[in-house]
């Protein structure tokens, strides 16, 4: 991988990440709610995007993990900058649409933004799900290069639908690893960036791997983690994460999102791109672009900082 660290490569980083997540939640969709075994007795391993599953979705459908993540994009283009409750808008206005998928937790919260105009859900022990955690690429983006507007904004629209500590711990260490990732540097030095998440939330730990990836946020983080970590492209960890079954739409998209930062556009597979509709992928292109216009980072064209440590 090329280190370079100007504009350009990570507006690049910045695409590939946006259409990793939607990417990855195609090529997950169809095994979701399946267990590895049954997905190798019914496929075997799954290398291509093939729709189907509970929500007989056809090849290169999208679900909720993309469609929420748009929302959030949408809003922050439309009102120029950070909006909770444009954002809070454009969830009632998707889930008026009635979506295919949508989680239960997403739904609650959405919908007492309508009933009740309530922009933070009240703590809940059991919300302790990926939801806010899928949607979290434009948010990453928008804050590029503030840390403390990171942890803001993060913490606002997951508490839209998820207000529980172990989901805003997730949502801001996945956060990190993809500002760090845009930047160009190595995966040591994103594991090292994870020992904040794990030194303070033991249950994050990926090593050993247990093998579950449900909609428990630390499942899905630590499936995610695990084989990001433990691949050498996108394409392999994509296919690792979503053959692991369970949640497989969410973790898809995390990993993609997570993987298309770290490993650019290069890394994404021609032909799972071709899957996805043209202007969908258009339009997430244009969006990644706006959202990194409207964040704290003033591209210069000049290389970003780096520390020699940091690029090891």
């Amino acid at each position: 991988m090329t280190i370079t660290g100007t504009a350009e490569d990570i507006r690049t980083r910045a695409r590939a990440a946006f259409l990793g997540v939607a990417v990855g939640d195609a090529l997950g969709a169809g095994l979701e709610f399946m267990t590895p075994g049954e997905i190798r007795s019914k496929h075997g391993t799954v290398r291509e995007i093939i729709g189907g599953g509970w929500l007989r979705l056809k090849p290169g459908q999208i679900t909720d993990d993309t469609e929420m993540s748009l929302c959030i994009a949408r809003a922050i283009d439309l009102k120029g900058g950070w909006s909770l409750p444009g954002i809070a808008e454009a969830f009632a206005a998707w889930l008026r649409t009635k979506p295919i998928d949508v989680g239960d937790t997403c739904r609650r919260g959405i919908r007492n933004y309508m009933l009740k105009g309530v922009l933070e859900s009240p703590y809940n022990q059991w919300d302790a799900g990926n939801g806010a955690c899928m949607r979290m690429l434009p948010v990453a983006l928008c804050t590029f290069g503030s840390e403390n507007l990171l942890e803001d904004y993060a913490l606002q629209q997951a508490h839209l639908t998820h207000n529980h500590p172990l989901s805003d711990a997730a949502c801001i260490a996945l956060g990190r690893l993809v500002h760090l990732a845009l930047l160009g540097y190595s995966k040591s030095r994103l594991r090292r960036e994870l020992e904040e998440l794990l030194t303070n939330h033991e249950n994050f730990r990926f090593e050993p791997y247990h093998g579950l990836a449900t909609a428990y946020v630390v499942d899905t983080m630590q499936t995610v983690f695990h084989h990001f970590f433990k691949t050498r492209d996108f394409e392999s960890c994509l296919v690792e994460t979503v053959n692991q079954g369970g949640d497989a739409d969410t973790t898809g998209a995390i990993a993609g999102m997570l993987a298309g930062a770290y490993y650019g556009m290069e890394g994404i597979p021609k032909r799972w791109l071709k899957k996805i509709d043209k202007n969908l992928l258009e339009e997430i292109s244009t969006l990644a672009e706006r959202m990194l216009e409207l964040s704290p980072y003033l591209f210069s064209g000049q290389a970003a900082p780096f520390s020699a440590s940091d690029l090891s």
